[in-house]
């Protein structure tokens, strides 16, 4: 953490009366206190101070030392501020050198943060301005000018109301501070944007192009995907106007500078996102871990009578023991038949002896998330029709893992595990018909290699088809089968990366073997340790 302290002087007229002793006196304090290098050291300097007895007084000395340590404690509180520490300026750099390779010198690229969040909500910045820069405050923006390589940050001003509501948050007063951290060459107030995009400088004669992602960005446990969902619902709403802000900030730029060709920003950003580094790697494995730990949990308190939504306590308790920031998506959490909804959100009812219960769940941690699933008995066992079924998940989950290496796509992975899938096949029973056709359909189903993982839970890129898997990519292997005749819906999730030599199972220490499972599921839990007091309202 960074302190820096300003520089106050204080002038006052006192009278003082002292053991019976009215002592009047001019006292001129000019109080220096200078930041260090990273250091909280402060040194105090007292000019033309009065020769006085109250003021050589042990107890006027005490009183003038504790207010200036109260001075001291009140600026440290101020200034403390937040800024991330995963990723070393080095790395935003790089990204930033990508942006200025591909889009020329006759170009620029402007990218808006998210905005500020209205009531008692936790800001959450939008994952394309925290790829590019890390910072954490809303209504900026990040300009790369082509032509000179140059990058700025427009900040808002300091709100001193907010600050002492919410603690220190970076500004355009904190310019040399924002440098020094996030590698950006210069600093600006938000209201000199416009003008530095008409004095950009770019090559005259030609028309000057305008990067900046026209999809829509995700904060939080957003993913582009569903975001789309939700703007398609929006459109078809006759009475529902409501356009992305991209949508609306294009328009803006295209009214204030229609000398700007304005082209999408998105598709570079997001093939940057689809290949991690090695430290964000290491922020998906933290991530990975958490929710690995939150399902082992939901597992040991698991029982006949618990709520889903219990479960879904279970896990919060462990993504927030562990740092995280909250969700990385809405919990998955269903019960018997809730579990056939892909994603059933509900988490309302109770959980029933002879069911299994499905549980997909990560956090939000660091901005970077995971995506990991298992699926378990209710009563701790696996019956004989569980047990088949379950079995052939496994072990097409790790037919799947098989194949994996850099070079291949996922059809040539999908088609080995489907031959392997065939062979296993082979002698094998099920308890009913219509179990034995689900997963001869399991076999034949491409859904099995899902999508990157990352930033988002439904992360930008595409691995799917013929792409070619390179080192760094990270995805979901999520093999599953259907039984509409019972609505049983068996799956299991794993994180893969691909590595130099093959793949990593980010995932693989979240128990599947059957033997482990149960073991899991007959340890304690927290729904043991600390039973509700009381049932819910029972919904019709």
């Amino acid at each position: 953490m960074h302190y820096h302290y300003p520089r106050i002087k204080i002038n006052k007229a006192c009278k003082e009366q002292y053991n019976g002793f009215n002592c009047s006196f001019p006292l001129h304090i000019q109080l220096n206190i200078l930041k260090l290098s990273h250091s909280k050291t402060i040194s105090f300097v007292f000019i033309n101070q009065p020769n006085c007895f109250i003021m050589q007084s042990l107890k006027i000395r005490f009183l003038v030392l504790a207010f200036l340590v109260s001075c001291q404690s009140f600026l440290f509180a101020q200034e403390k501020h937040y800024y991330q520490t995963d990723f070393l300026i080095e790395e935003f750099q790089a990204r930033r050198t990508k942006i200025f390779n591909e889009i020329g010198n006759n170009a620029i690229a402007l990218i808006q943060s998210a905005p500020s969040v209205a009531g008692f909500k936790v800001f959450r910045q939008s994952n394309t301005f925290y790829y590019l820069c890390g910072l954490e405050e809303g209504h900026a923006y990040l300009l790369l000018n082509g032509k000179n390589r140059s990058t700025t940050l427009y900040l808002p001003h300091r709100e001193e109301g907010r600050e002492k509501s919410q603690g220190k948050i970076l500004s355009v007063e904190d310019a040399d501070l924002v440098k020094e951290l996030t590698g950006v060459d210069h600093v600006r107030a938000v209201e000199f944007l416009g003008n530095d995009l008409v004095g950009t400088g770019l090559i005259k004669g030609s028309t000057p192009v305008l990067y900046t992602p026209f999809s829509p960005a995700e904060t939080g446990n957003d993913s582009r995907d569903e975001i789309l969902h939700g703007y398609a619902r929006a459109a078809a709403d006759p009475w529902d106007s409501q356009t992305t802000r991209e949508a609306r900030f294009i328009k803006l730029i295209n009214e204030r500078f229609p000398e700007f060709k304005i082209k999408d920003l998105s598709p570079l950003l997001d093939s940057m996102r689809l290949i991690k580094s090695k430290k964000e790697i290491e922020v998906i494995r933290k991530a990975t871990e958490i929710a690995g730990l939150a399902i082992i949990e939901a597992m040991r308190s698991t029982k006949p009578g618990v709520y889903e939504y219990q479960l879904d306590a279970a896990a919060k308790y462990v993504f927030y023991q562990h740092g995280s920031q909250g969700d990385g998506y809405p919990a998955i959490i269903g019960g018997g038949t809730n579990a056939f909804m892909g994603h059933y959100f509900r988490k309302t009812d109770v959980l029933n002896d002879g069911d299994l219960v499905l549980m997909d769940y990560a956090p939000d941690y660091h901005n970077y998330t995971s995506d990991v699933t298992r699926i378990w008995p209710v009563n701790g066992k696996f019956n004989k029709a569980q047990t088949a079924l379950y079995e052939f998940i496994i072990e097409y989950r790790d037919a799947l893992f098989r194949y994996i290496k850099p070079g291949t796509t996922a059809n040539d992975v999908l088609d080995k595990a489907a031959a392997d899938m065939k062979k296993y096949l082979v002698g094998k029973t099920f308890e009913k018909p219509e179990h034995l056709k689900a997963v001869e359909k399991g076999i034949e189903f491409r859904g099995h290699f899902q999508h990157p993982v990352g930033m988002a839970v439904h992360d930008v890129g595409r691995v799917r088809g013929n792409v070619v898997l390179q080192p760094g990519m990270v995805f979901t292997i999520d093999p599953m089968i259907w039984i509409p005749e019972e609505r049983l819906y068996i799956r299991i999730e794993d994180v893969a990366v691909v590595t130099e030599t093959g793949v990593e199972n980010l995932s693989a220490f979240v128990p599947t073997k059957i033997s482990d499972v149960e073991k899991t599921i007959k340890e304690k839990g927290l729904t043991e340790f600390r039973p509700a007091k009381s049932l819910p309202l029972k919904r019709n």
